[in-house]
């Protein structure tokens, strides 16, 4: 099934490998909280037992250096996509209001970015993140 839109989590690749499934994470979640079309139905089994549901479209997830992570949120605005990110400095934030005033103490051209995440019409997804690669 070919979707009209497309989800790319972009991943700083020297992070250690739980600090890139928690920024995974957060990402996806806030793409959905963004968009809870995303959202698919609850799933059930053949006993009747229901589960939660997942996002209703694949999630590509790409490797990238600071400097090509820097591109992407340049692509992303003049694509007019609305990027969620993750920098650096929530690692050591134990909370949403804590991440938003970590994020807002900062100038744009000086995020410390380790993950963004984008969801949009496929071509300007696709300018965002032209020239990664898939993460292995």
């Amino acid at each position: 099934m070919r979707f009209d839109t497309k989800i790319a989590i972009v991943v700083h690749e020297e992070l250690a490998a739980w600090q890139k499934l928690n920024v995974t994470a957060f990402l996806a979640g806030g793409l959905v909280a963004a968009a809870p079309e995303l959202g698919g139905r609850a799933y059930r089994d053949a006993s009747g037992k229901v589960y939660g549901p997942l996002v209703r479209q694949p999630i590509l997830i790409f490797a990238a250096t600071s400097a090509d992570l820097a591109r992407v949120l340049r692509r992303a605005g003049e694509a007019g996509l609305t990027p969620s990110l993750y920098t650096r400095d929530l690692f050591a934030t134990g909370h949403d209001e804590a991440n938003r005033a970590a994020v807002e103490a900062v100038p744009t051209e000086a995020l410390d970015l380790v993950g963004i995440a984008l969801h949009g019409e496929r071509k300007g997804v696709d300018k965002a993140i032209k020239g990664l690669k898939l993460h292995p």
